[in-house]
């Protein structure tokens, strides 16, 4: 049985709780993104959308300070001070990247014992996992893993939670569980940047949209305005081709 979400209060829902402004950031000097403007407030899905090479890890990893800007700022709960990752994470940003980010010699138990919130707060959102947590977590399914991950994160109740592509090689309906839990975590009150390939399914669990191509946003929108132009943000900006 699952715990209740609660709506944060009123007041917090306005509060921006990240905001990119001018953001240009890259490797060795070189920009991979450019003039990079956007902000989320709490309670709220930005997703990310791009071809790959769009910008939009760079983006990912400017936010949680593991690049530093080449210019503009990025302020974390009004605090603009440049801050690596460990920092921002102690501030209230939980990171899930690309990668799943589990130990897999230990056992399901001990990866959510590693976390900053308690194992029972993950279980909230994937019960199903509990059966399987006395496992060495390299047995578990690409789908068990990545719930397993998020859940450590979102059991320490992040402010902020930035998710790099989690449905990546997974079946449909894992996505769908992983999808709902973010979705859940926002209407808690998390401010979410959600960077992801299935536009469809960004589009059902996201409140805004910003579409990437080339290192620059080429489209903003509400994702009830953009629903409808799911195949035509696809075609035209999700290919690979220039």
């Amino acid at each position: 049985m699952t715990a209740p979400v609660q709506a944060p209060p009123a007041g917090e829902r306005d509060q921006v709780v990240v905001e990119a402004t001018g953001l240009t950031a890259g490797y060795a000097g070189t920009p991979a993104v450019h003039g990079v403007d956007l902000s989320v407030r709490a309670g709220e899905v930005l997703a990310l959308l791009g071809a790959n090479g769009a910008g939009k890890t760079t983006t990912l990893l400017a936010l949680a300070g593991e690049l530093s800007p080449i210019s503009g700022s990025v302020a974390l709960l009004g605090d603009a001070r440049r801050r690596r990752l460990h920092q921002r994470a102690r501030a209230g940003l939980g990171f899930l990247t690309e990668e799943r980010c589990v130990f897999m010699q230990l056992t399901g138990w001990q990866n959510l014992a590693i976390g900053r919130g308690r194992p029972e707060q993950a279980l909230e959102y994937f019960p199903e996992l509990e059966p399987h947590l006395s496992k060495k977590v390299g047995l578990l399914s690409g789908g068990q893993q990545q719930m397993l991950a998020l859940g450590r994160i979102l059991a320490a109740r992040p402010r902020v939670l930035l998710a790099d592509e989690l449905s990546l090689g997974l079946a449909p309906l894992v996505v769908e569980r992983l999808l709902a839990a973010v979705r859940r975590a926002a209407d808690s009150g998390v401010a979410v940047v959600l960077v992801e390939q299935h536009v469809r399914q960004a589009l059902a669990v996201a409140d805004r949209v910003h579409v990437m191509r080339r290192g620059r946003i080429v489209l903003s929108g509400s994702a009830t305005d953009l629903r409808d132009d799911a195949e035509r943000i696809a075609a035209t900006y999700l290919s690979e081709n220039p």
